[in-house]
């Protein structure tokens, strides 16, 4: 899927944060801002994320590479997946990408015998999306024949793209294991969303009421970030399912998550636009988003409620 574009220097402050909150933090790791990273052709990495920059990898990294800006030179192996927003990406031909490769805006540069394993997912920005967002997002709500509410939508719209990319790169097989849970125990992930949500307002409640003794701000805080932790995770998976029904629907039987992903929330996206039907559509996506991350232990099994025999 190729279009015309330019570059995109869009990086919501909620995707980095949603990095520096879920990278695990064993093994090696390379998490930099504006700061040059080299994998030499002897040493190898678990996951490298970077803001700017140049990564520059030439030895291997076991799982993916992200990039917010800067450029993304591979010379050596990936096993997983490279992801650039707004990045310049060079595969050379040396390069060996198991998995797919993703380039959003920026440049995509692939030398003859470079190999990739996946999928290549290639957006270009055009003319008309590089003048809304050429002055920033204040640009973009000055224009007169855009409402504002729709201007709001494709905002989060946006966003949800850039965190959906960040996920599924990190955690592709939770993502898939938990996905697959929506058709196999809908009604169980639907019931432990409903419970989850009723317990989790009611934590917020108390803990609203005893931040007024300063007690409770702490672990209101806590709660928010652990809220926002599983209402990301939940809809990646909802998005990984509607993608991957759909193009089961189409024959395509083996959908790669990056690729599920990016057609759920498309799909998503539209339906939610729908009047009325759109709203409750949501809250029930929010349910079930709720149910699949707590009943699968945000995708590590797939019930975590099950009796050990």
């Amino acid at each position: 899927m190729k279009m015309k574009t330019k570059k995109l220097w869009l990086f919501p402050a909620l995707a980095l944060l949603l990095v520096a909150a879920v990278v695990p933090g064993r093994g090696q790791e390379s998490f930099t801002l504006q700061k040059d990273i080299l994998v030499a052709k002897d040493e190898a990495q678990d996951n490298i994320f970077a803001m700017g920059g140049r990564v520059q990898v030439d030895g291997i990294v076991r799982k993916s590479v992200i990039a917010l800006g800067g450029t993304i030179t591979v010379s050596g192996e990936v096993k997983e997946a490279v992801v650039g927003i707004g990045s310049g990406i060079i595969l050379t031909s040396s390069a060996v990408i198991k998995g797919d490769v993703v380039a959003l805006g920026g440049t995509l540069t692939k030398e003859p015998g470079c190999i990739i394993g996946g999928d290549t997912v290639y957006f270009k920005s055009s003319e008309i999306p590089a003048k809304f967002f050429k002055n920033g997002f204040l640009n973009f709500f000055t224009l007169s024949f855009v409402p504002f509410i729709l201007a709001l939508r494709l905002i989060v719209i946006f966003v949800w793209f850039l965190v959906a990319l960040i996920v599924v790169a990190i955690f592709p097989r939770q993502v898939s294991l938990a996905s697959s849970q929506i058709r196999f125990s809908f009604w169980p992930v639907f019931g432990t969303g409903v419970l989850a949500l009723i317990v989790y307002t009611g934590l917020v409640i108390l803990a609203a009421l005893f931040s007024l003794l300063l007690i409770g701000i702490p672990i209101l805080l806590a709660l928010v970030a652990v809220g926002v932790l599983i209402k990301i995770f939940g809809q990646v998976a909802i998005f990984h399912f509607f993608g991957d029904s759909l193009a089961r629907a189409f024959g395509n039987q083996k959908a790669t998550p990056f690729l599920a992903v990016i057609l759920g929330l498309i799909l998503v996206s539209f339906l939610k636009f729908i009047p009325i039907l759109g709203f409750l559509f949501s809250f029930v996506l929010s349910i079930l988003g709720w149910g699949l991350a707590i009943r699968t232990k945000f995708g590590t099994t797939e019930n975590w409620f099950r009796r050990k025999i």
